[in-house]
């Protein structure tokens, strides 16, 4: 699977240049907004001034890292504040490459396509596994193509696009392929704030120096532009993360990490809660419409994304122009997460739309 160009930031602008209303269902951006706590805290940096406006350390604030830590129950030296978690995603990767193990770098179809396009900038090779139907990820499947050519095993969970949820079972039997084959398991859990499933795991939660865990808080915070994120890894790899981190980005943002440590200590959990349950309801909305038009799809149990395939409508970039230009609402395509659901569209459900973009579909597809 070939990254060659944005199809997400190609998607919006075509929105954007549709002469009609168009309801937005491209991005994963909430819309909810950001925690008080993250307005007031940088409102409170912007007085301080002095060293405090100077390059943050190499792998982050201490107090932030202790924080991490505390919440991932690990210990703060395994800890590295990353430039959002795409760039702990490349750091996990990247290490896992190093390694000199292999250049294979297995993952799921339908995938988020950003690993791939990171699998290529490394000189890794991609192995696709197609998941269930479900958007399941069944570990037999992935340890016929292991092998000793193995470098990494990318897995996300809660998933983008298809919504699906690892289970702990799951989660041990990825990780012991990775043992079985000196390979790494990078575990983005970017999502883990919205789960609507008892079944979820963190990679995290089972023993194992063969995995690095990456996350974010530029969907649990509302805060995607202020791109802190983190990867948690066994002490034997900090230092090369370390160090790829330093020569990428030397270090990340100041501001925004104060931010997001003094939000950590003052936003009360039911913030979270609200957001899950807002998210849930438009789940709901959202494919009882799809039922009336006719459509399959997958229902998330986690994170806020849907998959749809509706009948004779594939899921092309000219068929998401076509619905941009006659129903007015903007999709993905399919075919922009790999070759086995070329024919369906992710939709994100981040829009307080969401009940109004179901209309425009029903209408639309009937």
């Amino acid at each position: 699977m070939d990254y060659d160009e944005p199809l997400f930031f190609q998607v919006i602008s075509y929105a954007k240049r549709a002469e009609r209303d168009v309801i937005d269902m491209v991005s994963g951006n909430p819309d909810w907004g950001a925690p008080e706590a993250i307005g007031e805290a940088l409102a409170d940096y912007a007085a301080l001034g002095g060293e405090d406006f100077q390059y943050a350390p190499a792998d982050g604030l201490r107090r932030l890292r202790e924080q991490i830590a505390a919440d991932r129950a690990v210990d703060p030296e395994q800890v590295v504040v990353t430039n959002g978690g795409g760039e702990a995603n490349y750091l996990g990767m990247g290490r896992a490459l190093e390694r000199g193990r292999g250049r294979e770098v297995i993952m799921t179809d339908p995938v988020y396509p950003y690993y791939p396009g990171k699998t290529t900038m490394l000189g890794g090779e991609q192995t696709f596994v197609p998941v269930t139907e479900s958007g399941d990820l069944e570990p037999a499947d992935v340890a016929a193509v292991a092998s000793e050519e193995t470098a990494c095993i990318v897995v996300n969970s809660p998933n983008n696009p298809t919504g699906a949820v690892y289970d702990r079972e799951t989660m041990a039997a990825l990780l012991g392929i990775a043992e079985d084959n000196d390979a790494i398991l990078v575990s983005d859990e970017v999502y883990d704030e919205f789960v609507y499933t008892d079944e979820y795991a963190s990679a995290l939660d089972v023993e194992s120096s063969h995995r690095i865990v990456t996350g974010s808080y530029s969907k649990s915070f509302a805060i995607t532009g202020f791109r802190v994120g983190y990867a948690i890894a066994p002490r034997e790899h900090v230092d090369a993360l370390r160090t790829r981190h330093m020569l990428t980005n030397v270090s990340g943002s100041r501001p925004a990490q104060y931010a997001v440590s003094r939000a950590i200590d003052a936003v009360d959990p039911a913030y979270f809660a609200a957001n899950r349950e807002l998210v849930k309801q438009r789940i709901e909305t959202f494919t009882a419409a799809l039922d009336e038009a006719g459509a399959d799809y997958t229902k998330p149990r986690g994170a806020f994304y849907v998959m749809v395939r509706f009948p004779g409508f594939a899921g092309t970039l000219e068929n998401v122009h076509r619905l941009i230009d006659e129903a007015g609402v903007a999709g993905m395509p399919g075919a922009s997460f790999g070759t086995a659901r070329e024919d369906w569209l992710r939709f994100a459900l981040v829009t307080p739309r969401v009940e109004e973009a179901a209309a425009r579909l029903v209408e639309y597809f009937e």
